[in-house]
């Protein structure tokens, strides 16, 4: 068989492989809470709470879809016309036309020129939570962090662009079989090596002070059997006013972390709440779940495109003359981009799937479901959070049940009922 059916069956193999690991690791038949709890938990929201948290999120849909909008819209100019494969040559030229430029400057100027494009709406919605008291970041500190983020997006991102192009050249007829296991490899490694690496960028974590909370803590772990190796606190209030816990990290670099915010509008027994909601996360390894499934769904994506490479119509458009070149990378950012606005819905509906099921492990744990519904309260006004989202946008991108989904999983847990 030539690469091309090699290809084809290689596709099929791994989209069977994404379906069996969906059906084996995702919760799909997770029931959702029963909506009369959620109406009455609706209820006992102040009216001027509810009001405002609305206001919050309508004055930030204009910036963040716009923002999503006019991503999707720069990157098909770059990528279904000329100018993307245009713009990688002018700056290849720059270094004697060199396929290593092209490949890992041209790729980095074509995302820069998208992220410029969108950054006064960046700003816009930067305006908007500080109106609303949600961000402690000044202009500088936001900028800042800007950087950064770019920064380490430029790294990760100009070595994979370096490692595809370097297997495309040296490989030209089989580079798709290489390109995927080695998409499928970085993404794991990310899983594991970005939260020890790129978490202290971005905040500084202190050990939680010896105490009765971290005591509990610890203990709550040990019972749950998800070993820890420390409980740290992250310094949130310099840029956030919202509350959070999570636990980052594989094996011996396992830790508990806490939002300073958390400590000072939580009470003890609500941090215990959040954070065995995040055990639940550990216990059930859904962040292995979510490696598996990305190094799987990226795999795919690289030979989807690899195929994609058959349509001359569409090269035509793009102004190249193979999908590998590197002067296709505007093309390549035009399809990721596609498939991410395409896939969004699928991938919150997923992660709602897996929140739930760790909001039931949290009850389960802690046992005390009158504290649970009193921090989802709290996170949803401390957090600004629609407690009710409209259900457009909550199957679009919602990520976590609504507040008052959580409020009454509570009750119905409350009375006995287990999912």
């Amino acid at each position: 068989m030539t690469p091309r059916w090699w290809a084809v069956v290689a596709l099929c193999v791994l989209i069977a492989a994404l379906i069996a690991a969906g059906a084996a690791m995702i919760p799909w038949q997770r029931p959702p809470a029963p909506r009369p709890d959620q109406i009455a938990a609706l209820r006992e929201f102040p009216a001027d709470q509810v009001a405002r948290a609305r206001a919050f999120h309508a004055a930030l849909r204009l910036p963040g879809y716009g923002a999503m909008v006019l991503s999707l819209v720069s990157a098909l100019v770059l990528g279904l016309t000329p100018l993307g494969a245009r713009l990688v040559t002018l700056v290849g030229r720059g270094f004697g036309g060199s396929w290593i430029a092209e490949a890992v400057l041209g790729g980095l100027v074509v995302v820069l020129v998208v992220e410029v494009i969108t950054l006064p709406l960046a700003a816009w919605r930067h305006v908007v939570v500080v109106r609303y008291g949600m961000s402690t970041q000044s202009w500088a500190g936001w900028a800042v962090d800007l950087a950064k983020s770019f920064a380490v997006g430029a790294v990760i991102g100009g070595l994979a662009l370096l490692g595809f192009y370097a297997i495309v050249h040296f490989a030209p007829r089989w580079w798709w079989a290489w390109a995927a296991a080695g998409a499928a490899v970085l993404v794991a490694l990310l899983s594991f090596v970005l939260p020890v690496l790129v978490e202290p960028v971005f905040n500084r974590f202190t050990p939680m002070a010896a105490g009765p909370l971290r005591t509990e803590l610890i203990a709550l772990a040990d019972r749950d059997r998800v070993p820890v190796r420390d409980v740290l606190v992250a310094d949130a209030s310099r840029r956030t006013r919202a509350v959070n816990a999570y636990v980052s990290g594989f094996g011996p670099t396992r830790r508990i972390v806490v939002y300073d915010t958390m400590l000072t509008e939580a009470t003890p027994a609500e941090v215990v709440s959040v954070v065995a909601h995040e055990l639940g996360h550990a216990k059930r390894n859904d962040v292995v779940t979510g490696t598996l499934i990305g190094a799987l769904g990226t795999a795919t994506g690289v030979i989807v495109l690899y195929l994609l490479g058959a349509w001359t119509g569409l090269l035509r458009l793009a102004g190249v003359t193979a999908i590998g070149e590197p002067r296709a990378i505007a093309l390549v950012v035009a399809v990721a981009t596609i498939a991410g606005v395409v896939g969004s819905p699928a991938q919150a509906y997923v992660s709602r799937r897996i929140e739930a099921r760790a909001d039931a492990h949290a009850l389960a744990l802690t046992g005390d479901p009158v504290t649970f519904e009193a921090m989802q309260r709290r996170l949803g006004a401390v957090n600004l959070s629609d407690p009710d989202p409209p259900t457009w946008e909550y199957v679009m991108s919602a990520t976590h049940p609504s507040t008052v989904e959580r409020m009454a999983a509570a009750r119905a847990y409350a009375r006995g009922v287990r999912p």
